[in-house]
């Protein structure tokens, strides 16, 4: 009899100590709750583009590249280059998802004089970049 107490005592220790660590319900007194996105990650940063190209001046119609980072945006994001055509912004055909937190876009423009670009895409807008094209 002693023998079944003490198995059933055991038993139910290993009930009781393997519910508070799967559960997650019980804390130990004085011992803080860790922050929610303590795993490292900022719950408070918003998301960026940042924006450079790689040629200040070009040639209508000659490739160059707009190209930057992506921080706080999920890869595989898509991103999409605008173009300032009198007052509105204007997407132009030049997207692609992110990768790593970065983006690299191949563009080709014809309007002739200074073109500002921008990139947009996972809640973020880039800074404006300025390429002439002759």
């Amino acid at each position: 009899m002693d023998r079944f107490r003490r198995a059933s005592a055991a038993a139910l220790l290993t009930a009781v100590v393997l519910a508070g660590a799967v559960g997650g319900a019980t804390a130990s007194p004085g011992v803080p709750a860790p922050p929610s996105g303590a795993s490292g990650e900022d719950l408070t940063a918003l998301p960026a583009l940042s924006a450079h190209a790689t040629a200040r001046s070009v040639g209508a119609w000659e490739e160059f590249r707009v190209h930057g980072s992506a921080r706080h945006i999920r890869p595989g994001t898509l991103v999409t280059l605008q173009q300032k055509q009198g007052e509105r912004w204007v997407s132009l055909p030049a997207k692609m998802t992110t990768s790593s937190g970065e983006y690299s876009l191949r563009v080709k423009l014809g309007i002739k004089g200074e073109n500002s670009l921008r990139i947009v895409g996972g809640g973020a807008v880039s800074p404006v970049v300025r390429t002439i094209v002759g």
